[in-house]
């Protein structure tokens, strides 16, 4: 996805040391304590049914790191459905559609991949992002995994059957 100030492209095995790193920065700018370790951030990158997008900067001068992410992996338990992980976009870039543009192109990957709803958990103190996903049609639901962290879980419909 093209944006007047950032790119937006579904990360490659290349893009994994970069992709480790934004990941760490947002485990420790949220507070997760059960994270995913190197291998388990391959595995997203591995098959049709998951993925990880990055965000870079494409300002003159820019820093060329990552600059956002998100992830997305299969509910195998749930039908034609995926969790939505990991939606981060550094300080500094906050307030200019990062984190929308990140979550749309998910969507619609999502949404082309077969899948009909996507989830996600988030915790209680993370107000912000709650208020984003609920503007991004987002819904409470039940308790869909068994997250010790999570305090909120959250779906959406993408695509409606004919």
């Amino acid at each position: 996805m093209k944006n007047s100030s950032f790119d937006i492209w579904r990360a490659a095995l290349t893009d994994l040391d970069e992709t480790c790193r934004l990941i760490d920065e947002y485990y420790r700018q949220v507070g997760v304590l059960v994270r995913d370790d190197r291998s388990a951030l391959e595995q997203y990158l591995i098959g049709n049914q998951s993925g990880i997008w990055l965000a870079r900067d494409r300002g003159i001068g820019q820093s060329e790191a990552a600059i956002g992410c998100i992830l997305l992996r299969p509910l195998p338990q749930r039908h034609a459905s995926g969790e939505i992980k990991r939606l981060y976009v550094r300080e500094g870039y906050r307030g200019q559609g990062v984190a929308q543009a990140l979550l749309l192109t998910l969507e619609q990957y999502a949404c082309s991949h077969g899948m009909q709803w996507l989830y996600l958990d988030s915790k209680d103190d993370l107000q912000t992002a709650l208020r984003f996903y609920q503007h991004s049609g987002y819904r409470r639901c039940d308790r869909y995994n068994d997250n010790p962290q999570a305090t909120i879980f959250m779906r959406k419909q993408l695509c409606l059957t004919v």
